[in-house]
């Protein structure tokens, strides 16, 4: 895992945060079903509710995050020279930030006999508490300041203020950044309900926009568009129903 913290103090460099980090272990067989897990797991998922145990280890992952498991549990069942790296995710829950890791076990053959999933609690790395004015009816109450990416089974994390635009794929994100486009496996509907909303404005159901980046707005017949500031140029639309509120942010209107 790269986490970079290029900038944090001595105190919470990348290695005393991971000391730090509990570890919610959950052990699978080899049809997928929940065998057993560690007590931290059993704090973290709502066991109590779904009662998990004997049953197939989705039934206790909400709707969106499903298909997510699933395919994390595809690549780690596949061929062992070329899943031998632990597959990583990043999965997003009310209140956390899991960043979640899946090997196969197998036997003495080689034979798949189950998995084993293990999940950090990385939310301290990503977040920090909401401002005293932020609207009580929000979702939850910390901000993402570093967005968490995968790439070649490695997660690292880019702050925020480095983030240009989201774009959504399904269930996943692309991010871009003045260094180019990145992956990361939360949904764009996940990131929007954590970013700062003086910072991000969601413009289109597929992009979010960092307000500070945005170089021009324009109209284009009867569509508004948008560019940011750098080298990637590419207009990005903008929904009708959110013109006037895009246009108040970038302080064009003056809001009543």
């Amino acid at each position: 895992m790269d986490i970079k913290t290029a900038n944090a103090a001595p105190h919470q460099s990348p290695l005393y945060l991971f000391e730090k980090f509990e570890v919610g272990v959950i052990h699978l067989d080899a049809g997928r079903n929940v065998v057993a897990m560690n007590d931290f797991a059993r704090k973290v998922l709502p066991v109590g509710e779904k009662q998990p145990f004997d049953k197939l280890v989705t039934s206790f992952h909400p709707e969106r995050s499903k298909p997510k498991v699933n395919f994390l549990l595809d690549q780690a069942a596949g061929c062992p020279m070329v899943s031998s790296t632990p597959m990583t995710m990043i999965i997003n829950i009310p209140e956390q930030v899991l960043l979640i890791k899946v090997t196969r076990l197998g036997d003495h053959l080689g034979a798949t006999t189950g998995f084993v999933l293990v999940f950090y609690d990385v939310t301290q790395v990503v977040s920090q508490d909401a401002p005293a004015t932020a609207e009580l009816s929000a979702p939850v109450n910390l901000r993402l300041n570093r967005i968490p990416m995968v790439a070649n089974h490695k997660v690292s994390f880019v702050d925020t203020a480095d983030v240009l635009s989201l774009e959504s794929q399904a269930h996943y994100t692309r991010i871009l950044t003045r260094d180019g486009f990145h992956f990361c496996n939360l949904s764009i509907g996940d990131l929007q309900a954590r970013l700062d909303p003086a910072q991000f404005m969601r413009v289109h159901r597929c992009f979010i926009v960092n307000l500070y980046a945005v170089a021009s707005l324009e109209r284009e017949g009867s569509k508004t568009q948008l560019l940011l500031k750098g080298k990637h140029r590419e207009p990005i639309p903008v929904s009708r129903d959110e013109v006037v509120r895009l246009r108040e942010a970038l302080g064009l209107l003056v809001k009543h």
